[in-house]
């Protein structure tokens, strides 16, 4: 980390155990040494830092399960609603590495806090809001908040508790909250939506206002670089990626009503297309890039975001779908909603102190592989679903395997984005491994909501207690991205097994070289 990190306030109210590490920058700090007897201010830092995750994961969970109350009053289709979500995930994932770099040269205390307070004023003015356009904007700025927050508050924890068990125990309780917060978005979403959508909204801002005064005492400060240059940013890499995702994602969404030949439709593939372009020669000229594409070179790390994408852009396109048919269709309430997802939640929540050995036991391919098979069986379970079905039979099974799929999937994939990284571009792999998931996302929202879209322009009106028109494909398209995913790990299983035989036969006839020659 470029700067150095100096404390106004005593973390420890007794002698805490510490020891001394230096950044890349040669600064040394303390840092909290042992995974046990941690003080009180620590534990309040530690706090802080969850919650901003905890808050990032509810959000989207809590804005997702009232999507169909927000389409009811403000009389949006689902074109536009999936861009309330599809706004945040962008924002977050098209700057997400934007906002580690801006961690690295403005400071990681004052971005933090910085983009926590952005979070939660945006999260209160939202609340009150009832023009689409000002919503979905108001999302965009949330999720960009969001990928200054996250960045940030990993460095802080990595900068504030040595290598060793007490990182890793102040990791596991930071990742436990991530997912905690995403499992109980669910329940306030179901809970809050009740009493009106706007409270989902609402909930996140005071919360986040209050993490951000708690932040202004506890979080260390750290200098930023003395001398800090625009293009130290690569500001135009940021905006060129994160605007090629915004008009791809918008020309798919428009394209059933505008028609996939129109000139709208067409010119925004087409500047999309050079946007991208401009990203990856921006990259690849760029003193300093926010990606340097050589990383991509590793089969593991390649393997892991495109199993990230696919993971959850199939869940996010399947909620999307699902969400909108239980309440719009069928007339859950946004609770009964909530509940029915999750024991998808809790079984990932369950695992998550555990999945560790498993990893040691069996590889990240493997459980990759495993556990997008589950996915596959999972959303092909629910092309079951017939009117009238009970919950037991067409969505508790699936939720199950997703939850036992995600247990598996989501550290495996974490995991084998940043093993064998150099230390250098250990932030860079495990940023883009959350922008691919973000973008798996947005996309696969697109590609379902063209889908509907275009089933209701060629007639389909939705029926109250009948499927979704468009629903069934639109699943099928979920079903058939995972199938695709799920193969190539098996692949990428079968390359590894060959590898390992090959290498021992090698081993093998070395050594027996050795003997003859002996």
């Amino acid at each position: 980390m470029m700067g150095d990190m100096t404390s106004t306030h005593d973390l420890s109210h007794a002698p805490a155990p510490t020891a001394k590490t230096t950044d890349p920058q040669g600064v040394s700090h303390a840092t909290v040494a042992t995974g046990a007897g941690w003080s009180r201010d620590i534990w309040l830092l530690l706090v802080v830092l969850c919650g901003a995750l905890f808050l990032d994961g509810l959000d989207i969970s809590m804005v997702g399960v009232a999507l169909p109350s927000i389409g009811a009053d403000l009389g949006l289709n689902p074109s536009t609603l999936q861009w309330i979500v599809s706004g945040y995930v962008l924002g977050y994932g098209g700057l997400l590495l934007l906002g580690g770099r801006s961690s690295d040269l403005l400071g990681r205390r004052r971005v933090f806090l910085g983009a926590v307070l952005v979070f939660g004023l945006a999260s209160v003015v939202s609340a009150v809001l009832s023009d689409p356009t000002a919503l979905i904007a108001l999302r965009f700025v949330k999720g960009v908040a969001a990928a200054f927050t996250v960045p940030a508050g990993l460095s802080i924890i990595t900068t504030t508790f040595a290598e060793g068990p007490a990182r890793n125990r102040a990791l596991s309780i930071y990742t436990v909250c991530g997912a905690s917060g995403f499992s109980l978005g669910l329940v306030f979403g179901g809970l809050l939506t009740e009493l009106g959508w706007r409270a989902t909204f609402l909930l996140p801002g005071p919360v986040a206002l209050l993490l951000a005064a708690a932040g202004w005492r506890l979080v260390p400060r750290v200098a930023a670089q003395e001398r800090i240059r625009l293009r130290d940013f690569d500001l135009l890499g940021a905006v060129s990626v994160t605007g090629a995702l915004l008009l791809a994602v918008y020309a798919v969404v428009e394209a059933p009503s505008r028609g996939w030949a129109s000139p709208v439709t067409l010119a925004s593939f087409a500047v999309a297309a050079a946007l991208a372009a401009t990203f990856v020669v921006t990259e690849l000229r760029h003193p300093a890039p926010l990606v340097r594409l050589g990383i991509l070179r590793s089969v593991h790390l390649v393997h892991a975001n495109l199993s990230g994408a696919a993971m959850f852009g199939a869940y996010a396109a399947f909620q999307f779908l699902v969400t909108i048919y239980l309440q719009s269709s069928l007339g859950w309430s946004p609770l009964a909603m909530a509940l029915g997802f999750l024991p998808a939640g809790l079984l990932v929540v369950a695992s998550s102190t555990k999945i560790d050995r498993v990893l040691d036991r069996f590889g990240t391919q493997r459980l990759i592989a495993v556990g997008l098979t589950a996915f596959v069986v999972a959303y092909a379970l629910f092309l079951r679903v017939q009117p009238g079905a009970s919950y037991w039979v067409f969505l508790l099974p699936t939720m199950l395997l997703l939850g036992f799929g995600f247990a598996l999937t989501f550290p495996s994939i974490n995991s084998q984005a940043t093993a064998g990284v150099a230390d250098h571009e250990q932030g860079l792999a495990s940023g883009l491994v959350n922008t691919s998931v973000q973008v798996g996302g947005a996309a696969m929202m697109a590609v379902v909501t063209a889908i509907l879209g275009s089933a209701s322009a060629e007639g389909g009106a939705p029926v109250p207690g009948e499927l979704l028109p468009g629903m069934v494909t639109g699943v099928a398209v979920v079903v058939g991205l995972v199938v695709l995913a799920a193969i190539g790990s098996w692949v990428v299983v079968a390359r590894m097994a060959r590898s390992a035989r090959v290498a021992q036969r090698d081993a093998f006839l070395a050594t027996e070289r050795v003997r003859v020659d002996a």
